[in-house]
C-alpha cells in the first residue's frame, strides 16, 4: 500500500471544505458509498511553514476520492507508510 503526501497552505486550511475527516465522511454518505470508508486512510500532519500548514497522507482510495470530489492536489511524494507524527483523521489505520 502507498501513501501519497499532499500539503495544505495556511490559506487552503481555512477553507473548511478542504478538511477530508469533514467532507469526506458527508461525500460518502450523500453518494451511497458508505462502504468505502473500510478501505480509505487519511492520516494529518502539523507542518512547519504557512505554505506547509497541514499535511495529508492519503491512500490510493482516499486520493482517488479526493480528486473525485473535485480537489486537485498535488502529490509531494509517495512512500509505503505515513510519517511516526502524523495521526490518524479518516478510516482505517495503516497495517502492512
Amino acid at each position: 500500500m502507498a501513501y501519497h503526501l499532499i500539503t495544505q497552505s495556511a490559506q487552503e486550511v481555512m477553507r473548511p471544505e478542504n478538511s477530508p475527516a469533514r467532507n469526506m465522511s458527508e461525500y460518502l454518505e450523500q453518494t451511497s458509498q458508505n462502504g468505502l470508508v473500510s478501505t480509505i486512510s487519511v492520516y494529518s500532519q502539523r507542518g512547519d511553514t504557512a505554505e506547509r500548514l497541514r499535511l495529508y497522507y492519503m491512500n490510493d482510495v482516499a486520493l482517488e476520492l479526493w480528486r473525485k470530489m473535485g480537489h486537485s492536489p498535488e502529490v509531494r511524494e509517495t512512500t509505503v507508510r505515513p510519517a511516526r507524527k502524523a495521526e490518524l483523521c479518516f478510516g482505517v489505520p495503516f497495517s502492512e
